[in-house]
């Protein structure tokens, strides 16, 4: 297990808070992206379904199929930041995101056939690996910048820009239906309905590209490449003069015992990993395990499946996306006042309790030729109980899961520990993804009890693992 040293005050802290949170916005414009890219396609999959007449399993390849490249700009996005710096790599994502955004949209090849399938799926891969690339930067950079009293509710807006891109996805494409008639009709220009949702990504992944050159590099980074008086003047900018002094101070003595972060360093006794190694890869997979991304990427086939119709499923999943939104505003109050572990066990176990109800109510729907058929009554209780397995995820695992992840590892491993975890997230992510039409279509009864039975991993994993990192410094984090 990690243990952590309590922080060291520093008299005069006179934070530019103002500041330290517009570099932060503009960071966590990464995890806007992260979520509008990762949601938007939930509009698209019916009419990519007829447009391409594919089964369940190439489409549930097709959604996730963004997954596996965000696991593979994990797993680089770490090394790269270390070797080119936070911003420069944000850069780099952001010019991933627009590529991919345009197209997805636009590509000449794209015909309704497997051929044209295949070219939309390499282009969600391409827009994947800025997702990962992002979802490991932004907590890593927003951690280096934000001093400790403020730093987990500054890294809790990761998850802020993922919900609100999540929501403008499902906002976007309600418009967009609303005005087209259809996700399958065609609109603007002869595009389908289904393609602009893609194309509209193209315009925050501009702002993104632009605010990556109005904002500081990572000073701890500075430091590590030997500019140490550029390092300086962003600190004493963000902190005020004493506090910058002695964070400098601190950094300075903490690098010149290690070396730039890699693989091997992760290396520890306990099947191979160091202990705290282990608990970033448990927050990461239980994050997804318990299959909060089915309701953003499916919710609308979901629905429509238990017999809401389009219309209605585009409301029901906009409805989802603004509780989240609220439920994060939330967690961002609480985050540094009540603590990361206190808030990771109420999330946990009311998405134990929320899923188990989904589960339990999917088991009385009526079966037809068409699928499952909920009653009036039935169908208000699985509505109610999916928001409410929102909320309880929004304050708890979906943002502190970030934070954690941000500052729990020794400055020494932050890095790679990070690229570790971050790949692991997305493979779990995937792995729900690509498998939940197939498990759905079998019975939703197992696929949402499957998810119940995560949670309730997730409640002990928490008791028994995890630690406090409110208020520490993150050059007095220890394996």
């Amino acid at each position: 297990m990690s243990t952590y040293t309590s922080p060291t005050s520093v008299a005069g802290h006179t934070a530019n808070t103002s500041a330290v949170v517009r570099i932060t916005i503009v960071a966590a414009i990464g995890g806007f992206l992260f979520g509008y890219d990762s949601a938007v396609i939930n509009g698209a999959t019916g009419a990519m379904r007829e447009y391409f007449g594919v089964g369940p399993t190439a489409l549930g390849s097709a959604v996730a199929s963004a997954l596996l490249g965000a696991a593979a700009g994990a797993a680089l996005g770490g090394r790269l930041a270390d070797k080119l710096g936070r911003v420069r790599v944000m850069r780099i994502a952001a010019i991933l995101f627009l590529l991919s955004s345009i197209f997805c949209a636009i590509d000449p090849f794209f015909g309704p056939d497997m051929g044209g399938f295949y070219w939309l799926v390499f282009w969600r891969v391409v827009g994947g690996v800025g997702v990962g690339v992002a979802s490991i930067i932004a907590p890593a950079y927003i951690a280096e910048i934000a001093p400790a009293d403020i730093r987990g509710r500054l890294g809790s807006l990761q998850q802020m820009g993922i919900v609100l891109g999540i929501f403008a996805s499902q906002i976007t494409n309600r418009i967009i239906v609303g005005f087209a008639g259809s996700a399958e009709s065609s609109w603007l220009f002869g595009l389908d309905a289904w393609r602009w949702m893609f194309l509209l990504e193209a315009v925050p992944a501009i702002i993104y590209l632009v605010g990556a050159y109005t904002i500081p590099e990572s000073p701890r980074w500075l430091v590590q490449q030997g500019r140490r008086d550029e390092a300086m003047t962003v600190m004493v900018r963000l902190q005020g003069q004493a506090p910058a002094e002695h964070r400098m101070s601190v950094i300075e003595r903490t690098l010149d015992k290690e070396h730039n972060p890699r693989l091997s360093d992760l290396a520890g006794k306990a099947f191979g990993l160091k202990p705290i190694v282990w608990i970033g890869i448990g927050l990461a997979a239980l994050q997804q395990l318990v299959g909060i991304n089915v309701i953003f990427y499916y919710s609308n086939q979901l629905w429509q499946s238990v017999g809401f119709q389009e219309g209605d499923a585009f409301t029901i999943s906009t409805i989802t996306s603004v509780t989240n939104v609220v439920v994060t505003i939330v967690a961002i109050l609480l985050v540094d006042k009540i603590g990361r572990k206190r808030l990771l066990l109420i999330g946990s176990i009311g998405m134990a309790l929320t899923l188990g109800t989904m589960a339990a109510v999917f088991a009385t729907a009526t079966v037809t030729d068409a699928g499952p058929v909920l009653g009036d009554t039935a169908g208000l209780i699985a509505l109610v109980a999916a928001n409410l397995y929102v909320v309880f995820f929004g304050i708890s695992w979906g943002p502190v899961m970030w934070v954690l992840l941000g500052e729990m590892f020794p400055n020494k491993i932050r890095g790679a520990a990070l690229a570790v975890a971050g790949f692991i997230q997305w493979i779990a992510n995937w792995l729900v993804t690509v498998t939940f039409p197939i498990i759905s279509e079998a019975s939703l009864v197992f696929a949402y009890g499957l998810y119940a039975f995560f949670a309730l991993v997730s409640v002990f994993f928490v008791v028994k693992a995890v630690r406090e990192t409110k208020g520490v410094e993150l050059e007095d984090m220890h394996d």
